[in-house]
């Protein structure tokens, strides 16, 4: 089945709508943040209104991707949601200032080593991000934490500081993460 350009952004404009809405645009920033993503898309594509019923089929499709990623590498979905609002508030365009993209914030070669050939794709970034992840749990034995940290700061710099490395971001994220993820439970 081909799909349009206009499916790909009807597909995009639900993806952005629903994910803001799950994870509850909490703040006036967040609104802020979700308005503008929308309208851009919006603006750029010149798209018509999105059905409630296309809105319900892709975030259907955005939680079974969720899902089938979480069963396929042994992960719970709660912690790939709270990875994904950590990394990108639920934002599939997201790029970051270092070049980390889309929902899971994957550097290019990253990417590129976890078979993810569109990085802006959902279900390749979710594919990556969550393949990744299960690497660090595993390399990490299973812990959490050094997981999270070595997902946001390099699993080198676990390695070399033996434990979560001393950079307040990276300190921050793990506290966050681990705060969506029981949000998600």
């Amino acid at each position: 089945m081909e799909i349009s350009s206009l499916d790909l952004t009807l597909r995009r404009i639900q993806q952005i709508e629903q994910t803001f809405g799950d994870i509850g645009v909490s703040s006036v920033e967040e609104q802020k943040n979700f308005n503008g993503v929308l309208q851009n898309v919006m603006n750029t594509q010149n798209t018509p209104a999105v059905s409630e019923e296309e809105r319900t089929s892709f975030v259907e499709d955005i939680d079974y991707i969720i899902k089938e990623k979480a069963d396929k590498y042994n992960l719970d979905e709660s912690l790939i949601k709270a990875v994904i609002k950590a990394e990108s508030g639920f934002n599939p365009n997201a790029v970051s200032k270092a070049g980390a993209s889309g929902l899971m914030q994957l550097m290019p070669g990253t990417a590129r080593g976890l078979g993810v050939e569109d990085i802006f794709d959902v279900e390749q970034n979710i594919e990556g991000g969550a393949k990744y992840l299960r690497g660090m749990l595993d390399r990490f034995d299973g812990d959490k934490s050094l997981a999270l940290a070595a997902y946001n700061a390099g699993p080198n710099a676990v390695k070399r500081y033996g434990g979560i490395p001393p950079y307040q971001e990276t300190q921050n994220y793990v506290k966050r993460v681990l705060s969506y993820e029981r949000n998600y439970l």
